[in-house]
C-alpha cells in the first residue's frame, strides 16, 4: 500500500480508455489499496486507476462508511438527471456544474473476483459515474455546463452548512 502521485490534466492516460482486468491477482489488490491510500491522502470521494497512471478498469468510491471497489465496472442502467457541482483530483482548481443521471445500476467485480450488481442514487450515483467516465477516458471538464468561481463554491458550502 502506498500513496501515489495523482496525474493532473493534461495527460494522455486520462483520456485513453482503460484495459479490462483479465485476472484479479496480488497486483490488482495492491492497486485497490494504493487507490484507497491515495484517495484518503488527497481527500477525494473516489479515484480511478488512470489517475495514478495505471490504464486498467479499476476504481473506488467512498459510499458513506464503506469503500466500493469496482473492477471492470459496467453501467447497466441509468435514470433521471440532475445538475450539481463536481470537482476532480486531476483538476485541483476546477469546479463546475455537471449534469448526470440521479440513478445508476452497475455490475462489477470485487477484490475476490465476485461479480456484484449495485443500484445507487443521487450523490453516490454521481460519484460512481464520474469514476467510470475516467475508465472510459472521459473527463468531467468535457461535461461542465458552467465553471464555478471560488467565491460561488464557498457560498454554496456556506449555505449547505446553514441548512444542517
Amino acid at each position: 500500500m502506498a500513496i501515489k502521485e495523482v496525474v493532473k490534466n493534461p495527460a494522455t492516460i486520462l483520456t485513453t480508455p482503460t484495459k479490462e482486468v483479465e485476472v484479479i491477482n496480488e497486483g490488482i489488490i495492491e492497486l485497490l489499496d494504493d487507490l484507497y491510500d491515495t484517495m484518503v491522502e488527497y481527500d477525494g470521494v473516489g479515484i480511478a486507476a488512470p489517475q495514478i497512471d495505471v490504464g486498467l478498469r479499476v476504481a473506488i468510491v467512498e459510499l458513506g462508511e464503506d469503500i466500493l471497489e469496482m473492477i471492470n465496472p459496467i453501467v447497466l442502467e441509468t435514470k433521471g438527471e440532475e445538475e450539481d457541482v463536481e470537482g476532480c483530483l486531476s483538476f485541483p482548481e476546477l469546479y463546475g456544474m455537471v449534469k448526470r443521471p440521479t440513478y445508476v445500476k452497475i455490475e462489477a467485480a470485487d477484490r475476490e473476483g465476485r461479480i456484484y450488481e449495485l443500484e445507487v442514487e443521487d450523490f453516490e450515483a454521481r460519484a460512481i459515474l464520474h469514476e467510470i467516465d475516467h475508465l472510459n477516458g472521459v473527463l468531467f471538464d468535457s461535461k461542465i455546463t458552467r465553471i464555478l468561481t471560488e467565491e460561488e463554491l464557498e457560498e454554496m458550502y456556506a449555505e449547505e452548512g446553514e441548512e444542517e
